[in-house]
């Protein structure tokens, strides 16, 4: 089973991995156009890079420049695109009278690693996978401006960030405890969130139960680096359910990745087997029996060539095994630190 990737020569650029359901989807645009392929666990994913790259523009709107932007920056955007983009999100507090309700959330990524943030409603648990949280729990709902005064109690009152580096999250995921103890820390943290209500807290935000949604599962973290490649993501789950068996952490399940893309490069090439992903990180097995993070928000704006080659009398074709070359970087020896969400 192979994951696609388009083929060059239709002006198509990728515009990174999303998580609208509980797996992932490489999104693409040419113009106005969106298209997106569907991730699978065990499946082959290749591509060679071709040419420059350039912006992506801001807020679905071609970046007018068609600016050529550096290799390593992960937001793949012009100064001028990246500050449109800005201007318009919820974190620049410019959208005080947005009617839709919001949700304050807690998120684990690893022993030590917590922080409080918050999400439109409607986007369920989207924003979680796109981060990369491996478990959390909502705190409560309400008006923008309520959960907004809410995360930054929480923040000032528990000592915990609204952004944690990629960087670091990279660095524990392959060293994950076994879910009692990540149920734990989430359970300790809404204790002491909910502790605060009614110091500080709005009331017109509405408190919402503890239950702790482990997304092991969802990312294929706890997938045998040999587990079937037809075999179906576990769906997002609490952890009365089970994010891996009992008492078995992620470490015993899924190798660690030890190194991660620093940056493409004109005709560099990234191949190989998709063993797991969280927010937009894609966990690649390759040859030497390592796995490799390549984090998708260095692709966008690239035209990506599809590494194939014909299988059999039907011409059908598959990804090439494994290959990378393009820069690498040890994981946990300063890896791309140019975003934080």
């Amino acid at each position: 089973m192979t994951c696609a990737v388009r083929e060059s020569g239709g002006g198509w650029r990728c515009a990174g991995v999303r998580w609208p359901r509980e797996v992932p989807e490489l999104g693409w645009s040419r113009g106005g156009d969106r298209r997106v392929s569907v991730l699978a666990y065990g499946a082959g994913l290749g591509f060679r890079a071709v040419g420059e790259r350039h912006c992506v523009g801001a807020r679905g709107n071609v970046c007018p420049l068609g600016a050529v932007v550096p290799g390593r920056s992960t937001g793949g955007r012009c100064a001028e695109c990246a500050r449109l983009d800005r201007a318009h999100s919820v974190a620049a507090d410019t959208m005080a009278d947005d009617p839709r309700t919001y949700r304050v959330y807690l998120a684990w990524f690893g022993p030590g690693m917590v922080k409080v943030g918050i999400t439109g409603e409607e986007r369920g648990a989207a924003r979680l996978r796109e981060q990369g949280a491996v478990a959390f729990s909502w705190l409560g709902r309400g008006p923008l401006m309520a959960a907004r005064r809410t995360e930054e109690v929480l923040r000032a009152a528990l000592g915990v960030p609204d952004r944690i580096p990629y960087a670091k999250k990279r660095a524990v995921r392959g060293q994950l405890p076994g879910p009692e103890e990540r149920a734990g820390a989430v359970a300790e943290l809404y204790a002491r969130a909910a502790a605060l209500e009614g110091r500080g807290w709005p009331e017109s935000l509405e408190r919402l139960p503890l239950e702790v949604v482990d997304q092991v599962g969802v990312f294929g973290l706890d997938r045998a680096p040999d587990a079937d490649a037809d075999a179906d993501p576990a769906p997002g789950r609490s952890v009365r359910e089970g994010g891996t068996a009992p008492g078995r952490s992620v470490r015993e399940s899924a190798p660690a990745p030890v190194r991660a893309v620093r940056e493409l490069v004109d005709g560099g090439v990234v191949a190989g087997r998709l063993v797991a992903a969280a927010g937009p990180d894609l966990h690649l097995a390759v040859a030497d029996g390592g796995v490799v993070v390549l984090d998708t928000r260095l692709i966008t704006g690239w035209d990506l060539t599809a590494v194939t080659r014909a299988t059999g009398e039907t011409g059908a074709t598959e990804v090439t095994g494994s290959d990378v070359r393009v820069p690498l970087i040890d994981i946990g020896g300063g890896g791309v630190q140019g975003g934080l969400f």
